[in-house]
C-alpha cells in the first residue's frame, strides 16, 4: 500500500508521499496539481497522516529552525545517475550552496554539469534532500522545480552562505 498526505507549510502545501516503509516523495504545489489527480481514487494509495508523523514533526521542526539535518527513512527512484546526484546533494550542509559544477566533479563527470541540473530537477524528496542548495557557477539561483521564489525562500531561511568547493 501506498500513503500520501497532504502538509501545510511556509513555502505553500506540500504532497507528502510513502510506500509505508519509506518516504518516497516531499513534492511543492507545481507538482501537486499533476500528481494528486493520479493518486485520488487509486486502489494503490491511500491518504492518511499517520505514516508520515516522524517526517511532518521534521519537517515542521526545520520550518521552525530548530532542525537542521533529516534523519528519516527514504527511497528515492531514479536511474543510476540520479541516484549519484542526490546522493550527493544529501551531503550539502544546512546554509551552504554549491554549483552544478561542483556536484559533476563529486561524482567524478566534472562535463556532466548539465546533466546534474537535470537530475536535480527530478529529485522526488525534495527539501530533504536539498535541491535547493545547488545554484548556477556565477551565484545565481537557476531553475526549481518548486518555484524559483520558493528556492529562494528555502536559501534564504536557511541564511545562505555561497561556497563553491
Amino acid at each position: 500500500m501506498n500513503y500520501y498526505t497532504l502538509l501545510e507549510s511556509p513555502v505553500d502545501r506540500l504532497l507528502l508521499m510513502s510506500d509505508d516503509d519509506f518516504l518516497t516523495g516531499v513534492y511543492m504545489e507545481i507538482e501537486i496539481q499533476k500528481l494528486l489527480p493520479r493518486i485520488i481514487g487509486n486502489s494503490n494509495w491511500r491518504q492518511d497522516k499517520v505514516p508520515f508523523t516522524e517526517t511532518i514533526a521534521q519537517l515542521n521542526a526545520y520550518f521552525a529552525k530548530e532542525l537542521i539535518e533529516f534523519d528519516l527513512p527514504m527511497k528515492a527512484i531514479g536511474t543510476p545517475f540520479q541516484q549519484a546526484v542526490w546522493q550527493q546533494l544529501s551531503t550539502i550542509s544546512y546554509g551552504e550552496t554549491v554549483s552544478y559544477k561542483y556536484i559533476a566533479e563529486r561524482i567524478h563527470l566534472p562535463k556532466a554539469a548539465r546533466a546534474v541540473g537535470m537530475a536535480n530537477g527530478q529529485n522526488p524528496i525534495s527539501i530533504i534532500i536539498p535541491c535547493h542548495r545547488v545554484i548556477g557557477a556565477n551565484g545565481k539561483l537557476t531553475g526549481y522545480g518548486g518555484g524559483v521564489h520558493r528556492k529562494q525562500w528555502l536559501l534564504a531561511h536557511e541564511d545562505r552562505q555561497t561556497s563553491f568547493t
